[in-house]
């Protein structure tokens, strides 16, 4: 069988019982990165082989992994962090065990975009999730006008590299909303800063930004 197993996106003490059950119990770990698993796998004495599938080799070693499906092994498909084939390449691994008629089963656990949305402040009770927007600033904004007349709260993935330009593009495509952006989440040095687009841009102007940012935009019945 294939379990889709969620993994802690900051605090290893996120980790479920059910997870590490699984984890201990498959005979093969897929690994989005095998060093950053190893790494989880030894805090919990887990001694496992891995496969790495990301972006790059996920066609290579796709056959593989169905392999040992069809010889009856249990794989577990984990992420660096969160909820595997959320915004990663684990969803084609999903589909094609799917297609090949195999069992999957998945251990539910955090997922960054969740806990940011609650965060936020904003509406919850619709939300559009966009994952990783373009890198260009003109398909950037083709990409976010998409859902410049949605009434849903928006949620985007967004590179330290980026962020800075993704919100000033925000503020051009849907005007000055309110917004969340949300980074190091579980972590000791979490962070969560609140206000319009046109506030929040000035906090990423200058700053060495690390990690991955999660940003939540007020959908346009939101501003109403």
């Amino acid at each position: 069988m294939l379990y889709i197993v969620a993994t802690p996106i900051g605090n290893l003490g996120d980790i479920s019982l059910r997870a590490l059950d699984t984890l201990r119990a498959v005979n093969w770990v897929v690994s989005e990165d095998t060093r950053k698993t190893g790494i989880m796998l030894k805090h919990f004495e887990i001694s496992k082989p891995q496969i790495s599938f990301f972006e790059q080799n996920e066609q290579k070693n796709l056959p593989r992994i169905l392999g040992l499906l069809k010889e009856g092994r249990d794989v577990a498909l984990v992420s660096n962090a969160g909820t595997p084939a959320v915004s990663d390449p684990g969803f084609t691994l999903v589909r094609a065990a799917l297609e090949h008629g195999m069992e999957v089963s998945a251990v539910p656990g955090p997922t960054a975009l969740i806990m940011a949305l609650v965060l936020s402040g904003l509406p919850v009770h619709a939300f559009t999730f966009r994952g990783f927007p373009p890198r260009k600033s003109s398909a950037r904004q083709r990409f976010l006008a998409v859902d410049a007349d949605s009434p849903h709260t928006l949620i985007f993935y967004e590179s330290p590299y980026r962020l800075h330009a993704f919100l000033q593009d925000a503020l051009v495509v849907y005007g000055d909303r309110p917004a969340a952006v949300a980074n190091d989440l579980t972590k000791k040095f979490e962070q969560v800063d609140r206000g319009l687009l046109s506030a929040l841009i000035p906090l990423y102007a200058e700053q060495k930004l690390r990690g991955e940012f999660t940003v939540v935009i007020a959908g346009r019945d939101s501003i109403q």
